[in-house]
């Protein structure tokens, strides 16, 4: 069977990648031996289309610049697969704005 990567489907759901993003980063292996065609091309395309799905509700600004993160924070995984040259951190940084950018997105909770 052939690895097909998840794609969210909402904020909350690409909050989430993110999050699992963050703990495989820089190699984006499965460590568990469940998938082992996840790689960082099938993490970061499960990202990309995410981001297409919730476009709309980004607004094209949005989107835009989670776009461009995403793409940076590739390049910096990719530069840095033994987690040597700070390319790791740079990314995981990246990882926390963009989580920051998706939270003022998010519509506020109401108390009851």
């Amino acid at each position: 069977m052939r690895y097909r990567p998840y794609i969210p489907q909402d904020v909350g759901e690409l909050w989430d990648k993110l999050g699992s993003m963050m703990l495989s980063a820089p190699l984006f292996k499965d460590r568990a031996g469940f998938f082992p065609q996840m790689n960082i091309e099938t993490e970061f395309f499960a990202l990309n289309e995410g981001l297409q799905v919730i476009r709309k509700k980004l607004g094209e600004e949005r989107y835009a610049t989670l776009r461009a993160m995403s793409d940076q924070m590739r390049a910096l995984f990719e530069s840095d697969p033994d987690n040597t040259n700070g390319g790791t951190k740079a990314g995981r940084k990246l990882i926390r704005e963009m989580e920051d950018i998706l939270k003022s997105t998010a519509k506020p909770r109401t108390s009851k």
